[in-house]
């Protein structure tokens, strides 16, 4: 903590030459992406705390820490030693950055906050402009980039080449994608727009890249008119077959520098762009009449295509022939001795790295054992790592690339003897799972509304959990993906058959032990009635859940029933592909109960 200190000194020192009160630092880069390459990860760079959500805020004599109650634990044990106060969301007394800033500058005459407008979404920058307004009167500064003064021996922005997604795996064309967008723009009487989502840009384009750890995604921008487009991304990453091939798909390729310069140059009369995605010093570069609204282009990405559901299919398939093979290994590995959190981790990842297609992790690996699992993102680490013993959870949240698909899945598996409240918590959030994977519901129903059906098994006994139930998945692309999320928070984005999305509830025992499991799924029709159209999902992962865990009693008929489907399912389907003992291994752990 001694270098983090030193680095908020050296702030201070910028901030008083520069005749500043605070500075802000977000998670996010110039393309608002959850996870950034490194030359963006100021907000780590300048508090030590490297979770994926969080805002840090320095004055001349205080600094707090922002986040979510998935890293509170972590966030708690990270800033020890320094003067961060740790500041936990969504929980009752904890002020916002404008009120605490409002606070802490008070007896300031005239203050003046700073923040980097190219990492800040024109909405976020608009809501603190105007919350700090009304903190007496607290001024914005958004151009100045602290991090060019103070960070020395920053990483470059990645220099690694593009791909071309196959069609086979994309299943449209990129000219097609394109046309589908500017009939989009169209409805919302937009002549173009900026894309600036990392995500965005590479399902439309059929490219992926390696520039963001876990996401094959490469830093660009893509400026669309009526009548062509640009992709704005440092040249070196783009092959001479790569750029012959976007020029035959109707697209241009420019610096990624040159970005602000395309839009002063725009040419048509207006322009869409997300308040969400593009960040402020670009929105305030625009000269052309601005269409402020959501892109078109996540709800389209949202719904796979046949391809994509097939190559889904195809990679859960892979990922669920690494994940038995692992399972059938670490029991016995474990009461071998020897093992730990970080070796159980490597050889997960060494058994999905032998199947065809693997192209990497798609997040790294949450293996928490007992009280580690009540950390909800943790992540061991030399420092942290710890022995597995043949007894208690071990919780592994984890998930891999592959060319056709993404996958994510956490099992909590038994490695020995359990308490009652391990057996009674375990059950209940297989309930809750269950119970979610199992609903059937309208077309175009929110996450938001089908939420409390994964709760209402842990309401009911007094517990709960603060992160979101369910996220969409990308098709080799970002493992977090939306519009749609299942969360308590109001999320009103329409579900349709096409999207995927996971079913994770959980709970977290501070001290004690973590719960969750966790499948991906997509939505499919149910079927046609009078009242409309009416959707359900269909489980894509494939993997045994631990039933030893299991308090039979506590399970409805139902319950039983569909827990029993899955395991016929997931045997039939794996068991073709595996050697003779390791098809024995999963016919015993698929029995029914």
């Amino acid at each position: 903590m001694k270098e983090v200190n030193q680095r908020v000194a050296e702030l201070r020192e910028l901030m008083r030459r520069e005749h500043l009160s605070a500075f802000i630092f977000p998670s996010t880069d110039p393309h608002q992406s959850e996870y950034t390459a490194d030359h963006w990860k100021g907000r780590e760079f300048i508090s030590g705390f490297n979770g994926s959500a969080g805002t840090a805020v320095v004055t001349l004599t205080a600094a707090a820490l922002w986040t979510d109650s998935r890293y509170f634990i972590a966030a708690a044990q990270q800033l020890e030693g320094t003067e961060y106060q740790l500041m936990k969301e969504r929980v009752a007394g904890t002020p916002t950055i404008a009120e605490w800033l409002g606070a802490e500058l008070r007896d300031v005459k005239s203050p003046e906050v700073a923040v980097d407008g190219m990492v800040c979404s024109t909405a976020m920058v608009r809501q603190l402009i105007d919350d700090l307004r009304r903190q007496g009167g607290i001024t914005l500064r958004t151009n100045l980039d602290a991090l060019r003064e103070v960070w020395h021996n920053r990483p470059p922005i990645p220099q690694n080449a593009v791909v071309r997604q196959p069609l086979e795996q994309a299943g449209e064309p990129a000219h097609e994608k394109l046309q589908r967008i500017r009939r989009a723009l169209r409805q919302q009487h937009a002549d173009g727009m900026l894309m600036a989502s990392l995500d965005d840009i590479a399902w439309t384009l059929n490219l992926r890249g390696s520039d963001v750890h876990c996401n094959p995604v490469f830093v660009s921008y893509l400026l669309i008119s009526s009548t062509d487009a640009t992709l704005y991304i440092n040249k070196v990453k783009v092959p001479d077959d790569i750029v012959g091939y976007l020029k035959a798909e109707g697209v241009s390729v420019d610096d990624y520098e040159n970005v602000r310069q395309g839009l002063r140059d725009y040419f048509e009369y207006n322009i869409l762009l997300d308040p969400d995605e593009v960040n402020y010093t670009l929105y305030k570069s625009v000269t052309r009449e601005i269409i402020a609204a959501q892109s078109p282009v996540p709800q389209m990405k949202a719904v796979k295509n046949e391809s994509e559901v097939r190559g889904f299919h195809e990679a859960m398939l892979r990922d669920g022939i690494a994940m038995t093979r692992f399972l059938r290994w670490l029991r016995p590995a474990v009461a071998e001795g020897g093992q730990t959190e970080l070796s159980v981790s490597q050889k997960l990842e060494d058994l999905r790295s032998e199947q065809p297609f693997y192209r990497g992790l798609s997040f790294d690996t949450i293996a928490a054992y007992e009280q580690h699992g009540a950390i909800v993102h943790y992540e061991p680490t030399p420092e942290t790592d710890v022995a597995l013993r043949p007894e208690g959870f071990l919780l592994l949240d984890s998930g891999a690339q592959y060319v056709d698909g993404t996958t994510d899945i956490t099992r909590t598996i038994a490695l020995g003897p359990l308490t009652d409240e391990q057996r009674r918590v375990y059950t209940l959030v297989l309930k809750g799972h269950l119970r979610l994977q199992n609903a059937r519901f309208p077309d175009s129903a929110s996450g938001t509304q089908l939420d409390a059906i994964a709760r209402q098994p842990l309401w009911d006994e007094g517990l709960n959990y603060l992160h979101g139930t369910g996220h969409g998945v990308g098709a080799y692309l970002n493992v977090h993906e939306g519009p749609h999320q299942i969360r308590m928070e109001y999320r009103p984005a329409p579900l349709h058959a096409g999207m995927t999305v996971t079913d994770e509830p959980g709970i977290y025992l501070e001290g004690r032990f973590g719960v969750r499991i966790e499948n991906t799924l997509l939505i499919v029709p149910y079927r046609q009635t009078e009242m409309g159209t009416f959707l359900q999902f269909e489980p894509l992962t494939l993997c045994p859940i631990d039933t030893e865990p299991i308090i039979r009693e506590m399970m409805t008929a139902d319950e039983v029933r569909w827990l029993n489907e899955y395991h016929e399912r997931v045997f039939t389907v794996l068991a073709p592909h595996l050697q003779p003992e390791e098809q024995e291994w999963l016919r015993l752990a698929c029995r029914p109960i």
